[in-house]
């Protein structure tokens, strides 16, 4: 008898599963659910409106995922539930979600369905940024040693900023909120019964750290006094490594989800880190991107390097055995579809149809016809501000050289360039300190289906790119977890490596460099470099004052 996994990946506007046959690695069946309420930005369901930055969700999205596609992808497939061995799942992150010591969040209960706070806080809610800059000032004054693990800054994305803006702006829903809680953590907590948290979420995104623990009550202290004991009222002191099984799926979800009961359950991970074993990478200097809205770079080391800018380094974060190391850009795939949603004539739509092609082929087929630097244009991709390595979600995009001649495709393929240059600028940063970029990776929706993006990548950062075998890398990679907690006895695997070189893949042809394309983009990305540390580094703050100019005229 054949056995199976399930991965079930959280992304940023759907959820989807993938059975994967543990034996071949052979993805048997697959489904995707859109969440009903997607991202919500400007208001609430019922009418509370919301501030600059804001990124809010529905839990509810997240459990309809699992009672959707689960059952789909098991009639789809014809396989037992006999034969299903492990479940694993991983969540953008970070997002956060207040919940009561049951784990209900709070925006389930009547009185909360208007409160914005009483909602999961997505990944890229940054409307905690205040908050971000006086932790960030705070450690540094008292020289906290664990910064410089993060690259010297905490971001607004992260958990504990998030939870200080509830403590300003909402103390008493701060009093409500029993567990502070990563949504990869919680919707363990749902399919098992049993809280846990994973040393993944932990270690990059709550400032946990193997060898230390949470940063001191003194440090909390100094945030705020009422969170002096916030690791023992919100968050956990049990952390889980990676691969660990969380427990079994209960009776109730397995009858939702068409499974049986006590099937295994792995702990939670983040949807970039998770992707690792599914293109097989099984060592250091290796970094894959992890391209789709945003874009996570994963990579291994044998040592810990602190290197600044980086969103952190955590051991055994990624797999067991080595430092995992995590960068960043806030804004790639949302970069590309602002464009198409917001800044093309109406003349490119009537052309797309009467060809018979969605506008983003279209555009593209227009976009590769240029040369590098063809267009004089050239522009900083931080449209959502930026992740890595200036760590700064005030900053916002800048586009320079345009004309009367500027036409949409150039400013498109502009726009790509843009994020292949802030990916080139965080490879470089890793070697100026001392880690090793070797090979380069790329999954998610980009790698797959935007050969021009790719080739640009490729040029820029002048190495070969190897593609994720995968359409569905996070899944995948989910699924290769659940192996992993089923364990060798149930027919899964002891050891996420063996695990990773049997289930994951990567495509046979890579996209290589082409030498006259590497040398105007060599030229092109030094003055990228220039307006970076011109707009980001302080020298002008022009980005900064306009958006308080923003916020204070609306």
């Amino acid at each position: 008898m054949s056995r199976y996994a399930i991965g079930i990946d959280y992304g940023t506007l759907s959820g989807r599963a993938v059975l994967v046959n543990v034996q071949t690695g052979e993805e048997v069946a697959s489904s995707v659910y859109e969440y009903p309420h997607a991202v919500m930005e400007k208001e609430l369901p019922g009418g509370a409106k919301l501030g600059h930055d804001w990124a809010l969700q529905d839990p509810h999205d997240y459990l309809e995922v699992l009672e959707h596609t689960v059952p789909q992808i098991m009639r789809e497939s014809g396989v037992s539930p006999q034969e299903v061995i492990g479940i694993g799942t991983d969540f953008t992150s970070c997002t956060m979600i207040p919940v009561y010591r049951d784990g209900t969040p709070l925006c389930f209960r009547e009185e909360y369905r208007n409160t914005p706070h009483a909602y999961a806080k997505l990944w890229k809610h940054h409307a905690a940024q205040p908050m971000a800059t006086k932790l960030n000032e705070i450690a540094a004054a008292r020289k906290e040693k664990w910064l410089a693990n993060y690259g010297g800054k905490i971001s607004s994305e992260w958990a504990i900023p998030k939870l200080m803006q509830i403590l300003e702006e909402a103390p008493e829903i701060y009093d409500e909120i029993d567990r502070w809680i990563e949504g990869a953590d919680w919707i363990v907590w749902q399919l098992t019964g049993r809280e846990t948290r994973n040393s993944c979420t932990a270690g990059y995104k709550e400032i946990w750290n193997k060898g230390t623990g949470y940063p001191s009550k003194e440090f909390f202290k100094a945030l705020d006094p009422r969170m002096e004991n916030v690791v023992e009222e919100k968050l956990g002191l049990e952390i889980l490594p990676l691969g660990t099984r969380a427990g079994g799926l209960t009776a109730e979800m397995a009858q939702k989800m068409g499974l049986l009961e006590g099937t295994a359950v792995a702990v939670g991970i983040i949807d970039a880190h998770v992707c690792v074993p599914a293109v097989g990478i099984d060592g250091p200097a290796k970094m894959l991107a992890i391209m789709g809205t945003s874009t996570c770079h994963i990579m291994m080391g044998e040592t810990e390097v602190q290197v600044p800018g980086m969103c952190g380094v955590v051991a055994d974060g990624v797999m067991p055995g080595y430092f995992g190391y995590e960068a960043g850009q806030s804004c790639v795939g949302d970069h590309f579809a602002w464009f198409i949603d917001n800044c093309l004539p109406a003349s490119y739509y009537e052309q797309a149809k009467a060809q018979g092609m969605n506008i983003h082929k279209f555009l593209r087929e227009k976009a590769q016809k240029q040369k590098p630097g063809q267009s004089g244009l050239l522009a900083l991709d931080w449209w959502n501000g930026n992740r890595s390595v200036l760590v700064d979600a005030d900053l916002s995009g800048v586009m320079i050289g345009m004309t009367l001649a500027t036409r949409p495709e150039e400013i498109y393929r502009a726009l790509i360039e843009a994020t292949a240059y802030g990916t080139r600028e965080i490879v470089e940063n890793y070697r100026r300190n001392g880690v090793p970029v070797e090979e380069f990776y790329a999954s998610g929706g980009i790698s797959q289906k935007d050969p021009m993006a790719m080739q640009i990548y490729a040029d820029v950062l002048n190495m070969p790119i190897r593609i994720a075998g995968s359409d569905q890398g996070p899944a995948l990679g989910a699924a290769i977890f659940g192996a992993v907690a089923a364990g060798a006895a149930a027919g899964g695997y002891d050891d996420v490596f063996e695990a990773a070189r049997v289930m994951g893949k990567v495509k046979q042809t890579a996209y290589e460099p082409i030498p006259e394309n590497v040398a105007v983009y060599d030229k092109l990305f030094a003055e990228y470099v220039k307006l970076h540390d011109y707009f980001g580094r302080g020298e002008n703050n022009v980005l900064k004052r306009l958006k308080a100019l923003k916020i204070e005229q609306s």
